[in-house]
């Protein structure tokens, strides 16, 4: 049994690559048109476009999304969405389907992809982790994104979660934004990512049912930004732990 789960699960990978890429040459048309409008709409429509494709991807290889919780972003506001990181899954289960206009806090590194790399860049804030200076930048431009009226979506454990507890340790950077522009926190919390795409294991892809939970948002109110950073990582942790499959 655990050999036939083995090569369908590269098989399946494969058909992944596939429809991912053939999809992608249908979505990028229209994303390119988004780039026509003036900002912010161009990104509401760039997102909007991001979510069919992503939701046409996902279906095709057998893992639709549940979203729950989108009640939580009000109109007129903009939030941090902190998001656990699992699996490269995580990115189009995030971003697409975060109601309303959004960036993402994203590395460098795709970014030198042919034509995906604009893509990629296009609803993203680029940081250089590496860099100092670009770290520094990427907290400006985060800045602006909010008071632009995105929301910005940032995954605060930085790389994906290899081990077997509920979430990594969380880094500062969302929190900072948070306290230092006022911003409240949307929670969200990915299901089934790690089953569906481990991170631990190359070239292996099962179809599973994913999910998205938007919690309600955490204010930073008087909080420094450690104690809202553990405020955070209690609720998604216990979130994550009493809700998982």
């Amino acid at each position: 049994m655990a050999l036939f789960l083995n090569i369908f699960a590269r098989i399946w990978a494969l058909w992944g690559i596939f429809s991912f890429i053939g999809t992608f040459l249908i979505a990028i048309i229209p994303s390119f048109l988004t780039a026509l409008f003036p900002e912010p709409q161009g990104i509401h429509y760039f997102i909007k476009v991001a979510k069919a494709w992503m939701t046409t991807w996902l279906t095709l290889v057998g893992c639709p999304v549940t979203c729950k919780g989108q009640e939580h972003f009000r109109k007129g506001k903009t939030y941090i969405v902190t998001c656990n990181h699992n699996s490269l899954l995580d990115v189009p289960l995030s971003s697409p389907f975060i109601p309303g206009g959004n960036q993402t806090i994203a590395k460098k590194t795709f970014t030198r992809v042919p034509v995906f790399g604009w893509y990629y860049a296009r609803g993203s804030v680029i940081v250089d982790r590496n860099s100092d200076s670009s770290r520094r930048k990427s907290y400006e431009l985060m800045k602006n994104a909010l008071e632009m009226g995105y929301h910005m979506c940032i995954y605060p454990e930085g790389t994906r979660n290899r081990s077997d507890q509920p979430l990594k340790k969380f880094y500062d950077g969302a929190f900072k934004l948070a306290v230092g522009t006022g911003h409240a926190i949307i929670p969200a919390v990915i299901f089934n990512t790690k089953k569906a795409l481990p991170a631990n294991k190359f070239f292996y892809f099962l179809p599973h049912r994913l999910a998205i939970h938007f919690l309600p948002p955490v204010e930073p109110d008087n909080l420094s930004s450690d104690e809202l950073k553990d405020k955070v990582y209690r609720i998604m942790s216990n979130y994550y732990v009493t809700h998982q499959s």
